[in-house]
């Protein structure tokens, strides 16, 4: 799947599939979207091609400005996954992947878009990441993807000098990575093991645990074991499949997909507890909101 960042100022990042749908938050009824009446630049990243294109679109249509070749090894496929740029406008974080052994974080300069900042490995398979507003931090999460179903982690790399500073435990094949509007959250799901978690973004732990099983929704202990895919345990089958995170623009509710329920569940971050739920199409993956609050935009 290709992955995109795009934004006038500040800059937020959405993801591409094969449809889209946009939920009203305060309303359900249908609005006429007048054209941009500005110029917005996307980044999207081709995974299966090791590139990543700059498109400029608005009222003057749509041009594919520039397209830039990633990875370091020619006869490897290295995948750029997760894309996201910081808030003031100045940089491109990534992460591809694949490599040997792992994925890698990347770091690019808007504008001549160069590398800035040189791979540093993570985890298996370093998916979807967001950034402080700051700048300073970026939250990746290690899919793992093809590895064994055991817990994986949550990355915190320091981006000024490409260091990773924390790996996070979380759950079995976590994605989503995203951060709450002030920055103090970060959040994420748990595919296999149908949880959210909140990870505190001051001491990169993790505070909380949402369970998101049918029937059986609700507060779970922060310390409680993630995952069944130990030796001699059968892991038991998903019912949500929670594959994305996403606070509100206020931070007041956190927004999860459940991919195989066909639905999106709003949790109410005070309370940690299901406030609404919205049917959605087949199988919703990616989640964003509108800056204004106004629009909740899933994938199918």
């Amino acid at each position: 799947m290709n992955r995109l960042s795009l934004g006038k100022s500040p800059h937020r990042m959405l993801a591409m599939a094969a449809a889209c749908v946009a939920l009203p938050l305060a309303s359900l009824s249908s609005q006429v979207v007048a054209d941009p009446p500005h110029r917005y630049w996307v980044y999207v990243g081709a995974e299966s091609a090791d590139l990543i294109q700059r498109v400029r679109f608005g009222p003057d249509g749509v041009v594919v400005e520039r397209t830039i070749a990633v990875g370091e090894s020619p006869t490897e496929l290295e995948g750029p996954h997760g894309l996201q740029i910081s808030r003031d406008g100045r940089f491109l974080h990534m992460t591809t992947g694949h490599g040997s052994p792992d994925g890698k974080y990347w770091k690019y300069a808007l504008g001549p878009d160069t590398v800035v900042g040189r791979g540093i490995y993570l985890g298996r398979f370093p998916a979807s990441l967001d950034v402080t507003p700051d700048g300073l931090y970026a939250f990746v999460v290690n899919f793992n993807l093809h590895g064994r179903m055991v817990p994986s982690s949550v990355s915190v790399v320091y981006t000024p000098t490409g260091t990773e500073v924390a790996r996070t435990e979380t759950c079995t094949m976590p994605h989503g990575s995203r951060l709450s509007p002030d920055g103090r959250w970060q959040y994420s799901t748990c595919m296999m093991d149908d949880q959210l978690v909140e990870i505190d973004a001051a001491s990169f732990e993790v505070s909380r645990r949402f369970g998101l099983a049918t029937g059986s929704e609700g507060p779970l202990p922060a310390e409680s074991a993630a995952g069944g895919g130990h030796e001699g345990h059968e892991m038991p089958k998903p019912t949500c499949s929670p594959t994305w995170a996403q606070p509100a623009a206020d931070g007041a509710k956190i927004y999860v997909a459940c991919n195989r329920r066909d639905e999106i569940v709003e949790i109410d971050r005070a309370t940690w507890s299901v406030s609404r739920r919205f049917p959605t199409g087949r199988g919703p993956y990616n989640l964003a909101v509108t800056a204004d609050g106004r629009l909740l935009v899933a994938t199918l």
